[in-house]
Parts: C-alpha cells; sequence; structure tokens
C-alpha cells in the first residue's frame, strides 16, 4: 500500500478499533451486572448525567476530562482509555497484518470477544455464556465464510467441519481437563466458562492452532500465576482467572501460529 494512503488508513483503522474498544467497555461494566447494554445513552455511575457527545470521543474524550466527570467531578477509571487505546492497537496490527480482507474483518471480532471475555473474567471470575455462545456461532459462520470465498461450497464444508471439530476438541480437551484436576486437587480446578471459551476459540482457529493456543497459554499461566501467588505470598489455592490467558494465547496464535508449528515441525523433519 502506498505511503500517502497508509497514514490515513492507519488512522481510520485505529479509530475504528478505540471506537469499539469503547462499546467493549460498555458491554465489560454492563453484561454482568444484567443491564442493557443499548440502553440508556452512556452515563455517569455516581451522578447518573448522560455523557455529552465529544465526552465519549474514545481516548481523547478521557484526556480532555482529565479523567473527571464533567458534571460531579468524580475520578473516571484510566482503564476506560486503556481499553479503548489497546483494541485500537489490535484493530491495526490485524490491519497491518492481514490487509484488506475477510480474514481482517473476522479476527477484529474475535479480538473484540476475547478482550471483553478478558476484563469480565477479570472482573467477576466469569465467562458469560451470552459472549461465548456467540463468539462460537461467529467463528462458524466466519470459517464457513471464508472456506466458501477460497473454494466455492467445497471450501465452505470443509471450514464448516474443521470448526465444528475445533469446537469439539476445545470444549472435551478443557473438560477432561477441569476433571481430572478436579481430583487430583479435591475440589474445582477450572471454571465451565474456561471450556466454553475453549470451544469458541477451537471454531475460530481450528484444532491445530486450538491446541498451540491453548499450550501457549498454559505456560503463560504457570509463569504469570505463580509469579503472582509467590510475589503476594498468597496460599497456593488463590483463585486466578485463566480466560485472559487463554485469550492472549488466541492473540498470540493468530500473528504466530503458522511460524511457530513451522519451526516446531522443523526439528523433527
Amino acid at each position: 500500500m502506498d505511503i500517502v494512503m497508509v497514514v490515513p488508513a492507519s488512522i481510520m483503522v485505529f479509530a475504528l478499533g478505540a471506537s469499539i474498544g469503547s462499546f467493549i467497555n460498555v458491554v465489560v461494566y454492563r453484561l454482568p451486572a444484567k443491564l442493557s447494554i443499548l440502553w440508556p445513552p452512556s452515563r455517569c455511575p455516581h451522578c447518573l448525567n448522560q455523557l455529552k457527545a465529544n465526552d465519549n470521543v474514545p481516548v481523547l474524550g478521557w484526556i480532555c476530562l482529565r479523567g473527571r466527570c464533567r458534571y460531579c467531578k468524580s475520578q473516571i477509571s484510566v482503564r476506560y482509555p486503556v481499553v479503548e487505546a489497546i483494541t485500537g492497537i489490535i484493530f491495526l496490527l490485524v490491519f497491518t497484518v492481514f490487509q484488506v480482507s475477510i480474514i481482517t474483518i473476522g479476527y477484529w471480532a474475535f479480538c473484540s470477544w476475547l478482550l471483553a471475555l478478558s476484563l469480565i473474567d477479570l472482573d467477576t471470575m466469569t465467562l458469560p455464556n451470552s459472549l461465548t455462545q456467540s463468539g462460537l456461532v461467529l467463528g462458524i459462520i466466519f470459517q464457513m465464510a471464508l472456506g466458501f470465498i477460497q473454494a466455492s461450497w467445497v471450501g465452505l464444508i470443509n471450514h464448516l467441519m474443521m470448526a465444528i471439530v475445533g469446537a469439539v476438541l476445545g470444549l472435551w480437551l478443557f473438560d477432561a481437563i477441569a476433571h481430572i484436576g478436579s481430583i487430583a486437587l479435591g475440589k474445582t480446578a477450572m471454571g465451565a466458562g474456561d471450556a466454553k471459551l475453549a470451544a469458541m476459540m477451537g471454531a475460530w482457529l481450528g484444532w491445530r492452532y486450538l491446541l498451540l493456543a491453548s499450550f501457549i497459554a498454559c505456560a503463560v499461566g504457570v509463569l504469570i500465576g505463580g509469579g503472582v501467588i509467590w510475589r503476594s505470598r498468597q496460599k497456593s489455592s488463590q483463585k486466578i482467572p485463566f480466560g485472559p490467558f487463554l485469550a492472549l494465547g488466541s492473540v498470540i496464535t493468530l500473528f504466530t501460529g503458522e511460524a511457530i508449528l513451522s519451526a516446531y515441525m522443523g526439528l523433527f523433519f
């Protein structure tokens, strides 16, 4: 792409991602509270005044308000602009790697679902069925559309089967891990939501990338989770949400999965 087009396209993609990030903030706050994600419009949770349109501009709105409500001056969490900026960066990275394609649109949606689920899991230690199930269905539809574009009806059927196999494998694999872990530890080792998230991942990634993403998630989870427990000197029974690690493993796999698998296979062939 010509440099003259790259800069404005990048700005537009980042702005789109930041806007989606603003909506993700709404979903993360309202969905666990069983509130409508569409109504009422955004408002201050303290004084309940509806925000002005310019207050809702991603990232810049928070900066202009200096992190405080226009009306009651209550502090607005810095997480809001951070989530918006991270979403914008993710959108930009996906666009840079996959350019203008159905894959880019699909991965934008996938990463948005993963980010929303991760934040909710961090806040509430739950992974809402409404998000994992809708993400699963969307993943299957994405694979069918991708397969049809690549190889007509034969491709559609092949990609549909790949999505179904990946989803079933993800569900069975993490159900088995949870069951074995619960027997070994004598208590619940993993929530049911993690298996449903893994099924969603399998639909989007296929069974090969699902296994890679799961391995990365487990490796990072052991390192970070173990570090948190050690540093805080808390008991090993400390609960740590696993959803964010699965999401991180998925995103890493999107960008580097083929390179990692090729390097791994090169060790043996």
